[in-house]
């Protein structure tokens, strides 16, 4: 498997991994996902509007969209948890297009501007996107734990990859309209 497909298999896991987080998160009351919790972020619903507001903010670095810091103003736009769903759900499609758009190994090597507090850093498409992929990782797995301490049962968000386990994610790729394989 070549790199490009790695980072594009990456962004499908990705976007399979935050529906089922969601998925689960939407069985609980508004109260359960913005209760305090032991985690960086103290609730799900912190934790969840995290992971989104970063993925805007690299994936607008990486799309060249030019909103950079503008994009953490609101740390908390969506008091709606289906709102917040939604959004992620777009930003995991901007993500997997983004990846599909790129047309060679060699794009990975681009140039990125990102905007910090002090100045604009500069990056590798590829590494932005490895950056990216290991932020989100993390953070589920944040939220993944501290579902565990509520009524619903996590869900499993590492069967992506392997072939003999396609059954267990099927019908969730073709909900998502994610090739089946």
């Amino acid at each position: 498997m070549d790199t490009l497909t790695t980072f594009r298999a990456m962004a499908r896991n990705n976007a399979w991994s935050n529906h089922r987080l969601h998925r689960a998160c939407a069985e609980l009351s508004p109260a359960e996902l913005t209760a305090e919790r032991t985690s960086f972020f103290p609730s799900l619903h912190k934790t969840l509007t995290h992971i989104l507001l970063v993925d805007w903010y690299y994936l607008d670095a990486l799309e060249r969209g030019g909103r950079g810091l503008t994009l953490f103003a609101d740390l908390e736009p969506f008091a709606d948890f289906a709102a917040l769903r939604q959004a992620q759900r777009d930003a995991d499609r901007r993500l997997i297009a983004f990846c599909e758009a790129l047309p060679d190994e060699a794009a990975l090597d681009g140039e990125v501007q990102i905007q910090r507090e002090a100045h604009v850093q500069v990056d590798r498409v590829g590494g932005v996107l490895l950056h990216l992929f290991v932020h989100q990782i993390h953070h589920r797995g944040q939220a993944h734990a501290m579902l565990s301490g509520t009524r619903v049962q996590p869900p499993q968000l590492d069967e992506f990859f392997l072939a003999e386990e396609l059954p267990l994610r099927e019908a969730e790729l073709r909900e998502l309209g994610l090739p089946v394989r």
